[in-house]
């Protein structure tokens, strides 16, 4: 579904990626883990276009990410989503829909769709400046869903919740994992890529350094925490 191979990008003298291959195949759910500052949101950013890579390619079922026509397979949730604080829920989706060159009708009825679907189909006529963290987080992830794209690129979309919007949240994506969607989840809350994701990929400093099964990393009944610390920490010990 998503094949990334040799992804470089720098920004002036700084380089943010460094030869990045990354492979999310069909119906698979990958966390993609990392540091801050790792290179995680350049190369969502450069997947959905939002960035251009200096070097490498990004190919979305078998079309190259410069094809406009590759976009139509995917649905973006940013790791800080921008809404028209006054426009309502739906409102805001029939807006995203009527963007995607959906009719208004259709429109009006996946947005109250997928209000249902994320939990908010009792605040339709809310404004969105109204909104808690986590009415947002679910908001977020429904604009992404919009137009019923087949990949989903999910960037912190746990961030910042409360335990229970966590666990809300967390049960809508493993909801779109039940119904064949293919993610990829940024996220630092490494329990929930641990219940949530089939393989992983850790990236730091620009670098892929280690990508498995998560069965691959948690062996000895460690937890994948511990499995990342000890990755992070080991590269950069090998840079001493």
């Amino acid at each position: 579904m998503i094949n990334i191979k040799n992804l470089s990008k720098s920004f002036g003298k700084t380089k943010v990626l460094d030869k990045v291959s990354l492979r999310v195949k069909r119906g698979e759910v990958l966390g993609f883990l990392g540091p801050n500052g790792a290179g995680k949101t350049t190369t969502l950013k450069a997947i959905v276009g939002l960035v251009w890579a200096t070097e490498g390619e990004i190919v979305i079922n078998n079309l190259e990410s410069k094809n406009i026509q590759s976009h139509r397979h995917l649905g973006y949730m940013p790791e800080d989503p921008y809404f028209y604080e006054y426009l309502t829920g739906r409102e805001f989706l029939v807006f995203v829909a009527e963007l995607q060159k959906i009719n208004k009708n259709n429109a009006k009825e996946q947005a109250d769709e997928l209000l249902g679907l994320v939990g908010l189909g009792d605040e339709t006529k809310k404004y969105v400046r109204n909104y808690s963290k986590g009415m947002r987080q679910r908001l977020g992830i429904a604009q992404a869903l919009v137009g019923d794209p087949e990949i989903l690129l999910l960037d912190e979309p746990l961030d910042g919740l409360d335990p229970i919007g966590r666990s809300e949240v967390k049960n809508i994506l493993l909801d779109l994992k039940k119904q064949g969607k293919t993610i990829l989840i940024s996220s630092h809350i490494l329990a929930d890529i641990e219940e949530l994701c089939d393989r992983v990929a850790i990236i730091n400093k620009g670098k892929i350094i280690k990508s498995g099964k998560i069965s691959d990393f948690i062996k000895k009944g460690q937890s994948l925490e511990k499995a990342f610390v000890k990755s992070i920490t080991n590269q950069e010990r090998s840079k001493r």
